[in-house]
C-alpha cells in the first residue's frame, strides 16, 4: 500500500449569506495514495470546485484540515500554503489561463524560471513533447486550438514534477474528440509520473479513467468507490 499523498478530516466550508448560513463543503474526509487518479464526481453546484480549493488551500475552512505529503496546509500562513503549492501542486482549470504575450513554450517554462531552474527551456520542450505539442512551441494561444491550449496548460503543470495535480473540468469547454487527447495527457502525467491525481468531473464516464470514484452531492461525500475497471480515455464513449 502506498502511503496517504493527500488527506482531508472533517473537512466544512460554511459561508454567510443575507438570509441564512450556506454550507458548501460539509465533514469531507478521505485519502488519497501516491501515484493514484480519484475523481470527483457531482454536478454543478454541488460544492465540489470549492472542495478542490481547499485541499490546494486557496481558500480556508470554516473547519477541518489537510495533509499534502504529511505536511499540515492550515498551519502554516498564507506565504508558506502558497510556497507548498509552488514545490508540490500543479493546477489545470476548465480556462486555460495561459499568458497571451507568451508562446507555448515561454508558458511552460515560466513556472519553471520562477523556481530558478537553469534548464527552463529544455524541461518545457521535453513535456510539451510528451503531450503532443512539439511542433507547437514558437506558436502563441491564439494560434491553438482549444484542446492544444489546454495541453499546453497540463504540460505547464506537470513541468516541475508536482506531487499532486488539481485538474478542475479541464474538459468542460472542449468536444468530445478534443476532451479525449487532453485526458490522455493527464493520465499519462499520473501513469508516467507517478503524479498523484485529483480530477473533478461532473460526467459519470470521464470518473471512469480514475482508480478511484468520490461521489459528491449538496456538499457531502455520499460514497467512495474503487474503480474496479479503469477505462482509457480513447475508450470514453461520452
Amino acid at each position: 500500500m502506498k502511503e496517504t499523498i493527500v488527506r482531508a478530516q472533517g473537512l466544512t466550508k460554511q459561508v454567510s449569506t443575507p438570509d441564512h448560513e450556506l454550507v458548501i463543503v460539509k465533514d469531507a474526509t478521505f485519502e488519497v495514495r501516491g501515484g493514484e487518479a480519484v475523481a470527483i464526481l457531482g454536478a454543478s453546484g454541488s460544492g465540489k470546485s470549492t472542495l478542490l480549493g481547499l485541499l490546494a488551500g486557496l481558500d480556508v475552512p470554516t473547519a477541518g484540515q489537510v495533509w499534502i505529503d504529511g505536511t499540515d496546509l492550515f498551519a502554516l500562513n498564507e506565504d508558506g500554503r502558497a510556497h507548498l503549492r509552488g514545490r508540490m501542486v500543479g493546477f489545470v482549470f476548465q480556462s486555460f489561463q495561459l499568458l497571451p504575450a507568451l508562446t507555448a513554450l515561454e508558458n511552460v517554462m515560466l513556472p519553471l524560471e520562477l523556481t530558478g531552474r537553469k534548464d527552463a527551456a529544455a524541461g518545457a520542450k521535453d513535456v510539451l513533447g510528451r503531450v503532443g505539442l512539439g511542433e507547437r512551441l514558437g506558436h502563441y494561444p491564439r494560434q491553438l486550438s482549444g484542446g492544444e491550449q489546454q495541453r499546453v496548460a497540463i504540460a505547464r503543470a506537470i513541468a516541475k514534477r508536482p506531487t499532486v495535480l488539481l485538474c478542475d473540468e479541464p474538459t468542460g469547454a472542449l468536444d468530445v474528440a478534443t476532451g479525449v487527447h487532453v485526458l490522455e495527457a493527464i493520465v499519462t502525467a499520473n501513469n508516467k509520473l507517478g503524479t498523484t491525481t485529483l480530477l473533478i468531473t461532473h460526467n459519470a464516464d470521464i470518473a471512469r479513467i480514475g482508480d478511484r470514484v468520490v461521489r459528491f452531492a449538496d456538499g457531502h461525500i455520499r460514497s467512495m468507490e474503487e474503480n474496479e475497471q479503469r477505462i482509457a480515455p480513447a475508450e470514453l464513449t461520452w
